[in-house]
């Protein structure tokens, strides 16, 4: 009798324990594996993932464009295939729904077909900006300019359309293939961030500027002084003192911007009265927006300044391409008749 009841305890075990494997196993399959990802509106989309990317980055962008329901059980997944630690850049197509498994292995194929873009410094317009890269990426005439329009990328990122050029970096970056509109700017947010790093954005506070402030400052600076770069600094500190002692930043290339006339070489009266908030000499401060995208050269020496109490400067007039500085009137009018003289102005 004992050796019967044994059997049956062993039998009902051993039913209990296949039981309870095969309940861990459906639930596995229904929660981890079958989870489903689904795209918005079911649409086709584009995810760029880039180098050194962390799981959580990925699952971010995939949330961004979809919804993955349960980002614990994909991060899970994730870990027990090793895809954690092995996260494959590239620019993936995505429609439609995915399990969490058929997901992973689509992203775990590398996808190397890249192409270089080169965004230049000095483009003064947004337009120049946007016709540049659309010809270089391929995409439509006018797309970038729609989807700025279309989309809520300037509330997103709190920028205006004047504001915009500040967050093209100049610099060589390296795309995905069929990279579209939006993960372009969705890129460019990324280089712009990852250029304010710890350094300059410590230096930033410490002028009492924002980013995009410096960023248009820089701008004016890389119009007053594009040959002798090594007196950037000096320019870069006295407009720092006209901001904080609220006098005028009176810059020329301001004036030029804000007449739209790029063919200007002196700047007259006629210029001067030109109605834009651009024109420094009418408003105090500074523009609302870069009047170039400015050099790194240019941004670093605006958070470089030299301190000094110049107010003033005028061209040499000498063909050395340099500057004289003067803290006063008298002195800047004095500057001003050497220059006359050199230029041989009446």
């Amino acid at each position: 009798m004992k050796r019967r009841k044994s059997n049956s305890l062993f039998r009902k075990f051993i039913f209990v324990l296949l039981s309870a494997g095969v309940l861990t196993a459906s639930l596995f399959y229904c929660v981890i594996i079958k989870n489903n990802y689904k795209t918005q509106n079911g649409e086709k989309i584009y995810i760029e993932i880039l180098k050194n990317s962390t799981i959580d980055v990925v699952i971010k962008k995939l949330n961004k464009h979809g919804n993955l329901g349960a980002d614990w059980s994909f991060k899970l997944l994730s870990k027990l295939k090793k895809y954690d630690n092995n996260i494959k850049p590239g620019n993936y197509q995505l429609e439609g729904p995915y399990n969490n498994n058929d997901l992973i292995n689509l992203l775990r194929q590398r996808k190397d077909h890249t192409f270089k873009l080169i965004i230049p410094e000095n483009i003064r317009k947004y337009e120049d900006v946007f016709s540049l890269i659309e010809d270089s990426i391929g995409f439509a005439d006018s797309s970038m300019t729609l989807y700025i329009k279309n989309s809520d990328f300037l509330t997103d990122n709190k920028l205006t359309l004047e504001k915009l050029p500040g967050i093209f970096i100049p610099n060589t970056y390296e795309f995905y293939s069929n990279i579209s509109v939006s993960q372009f700017f969705e890129r460019m947010i990324v280089e712009y961030e990852k250029f304010w790093n710890s350094e300059r954005a410590a230096k930033c506070d410490s002028i009492n500027l924002s980013q995009i402030e410096v960023i248009t400052l820089a701008s004016i600076i890389e119009e007053e002084q594009d040959r002798r770069i090594e007196e950037r600094p000096m320019i870069a500190g006295l407009y720092l003192n006209r901001i904080k002692q609220q006098i005028k930043l009176q810059s020329d290339p301001t004036v030029i911007f804000a007449n739209n006339d790029f063919s200007i070489r002196r700047v007259l009266n006629k210029h001067l009265r030109f109605e834009s908030p651009y024109n420094t000499y009418i408003y105090f401060g500074l523009p609302p927006g870069p009047i170039c995208i400015p050099s790194i050269n240019a941004i670093d020496a605006v958070l470089n300044a030299e301190q000094h109490e110049y107010i003033f400067m005028c061209a040499k007039g000498d063909a050395s391409g340099l500057h004289n500085f003067a803290i006063t009137n008298r002195e800047h009018n004095n500057n001003r008749a050497q220059y006359k003289k050199n230029m041989n102005f009446n």
